[in-house]
């Protein structure tokens, strides 16, 4: 509600459930606030009931963009950016890139070795 107790949504703003087809989460894809996202190699165009939030995401994933980045480009809220690119990246129209594997993290206790060898350097 606004504060005049008015529609939240004025101006004929569509609202997030029209945009998301009815869902609230998104499909298997599972997408974080930090996954980065660009427009997959396969080029196939977006299909003609593509909402034009699809399409804004798509013209601004031709560069990596985290998703909640593209949420405050679009002025989405970022749980129904996660709903719109879990679609595209399930259709194959977006490629996306989460965090560092587990098994690329550097092993804690090398590192406190190599701290522990610089220390007794100096």
């Amino acid at each position: 509600m606004t504060a005049s107790g008015g529609d939240p949504f004025p101006d004929g703003a569509v609202r997030p459930y029209v945009i998301t087809r009815g869902r609230a989460r998104p499909s298997r894809n599972t997408v974080g606030v930090e996954t980065l996202l660009i427009v997959a190699d396969t080029h196939k165009p977006l299909p003609v009931t593509a909402t034009r939030e699809e399409l804004a995401l798509m013209r601004m994933c031709e560069r990596l963009i985290s998703l909640v980045e593209a949420a405050a480009h679009l002025a989405l809220p970022v749980s129904l950016m996660k709903v719109l690119a879990s679609d595209l990246v399930d259709s194959g129209h977006l490629s996306a890139r989460s965090g560092v594997p587990q098994a690329a993290l550097p092993d804690s206790h090398l590192l406190q070795e190599v701290l522990d060898g610089l220390r007794r350097l100096v």
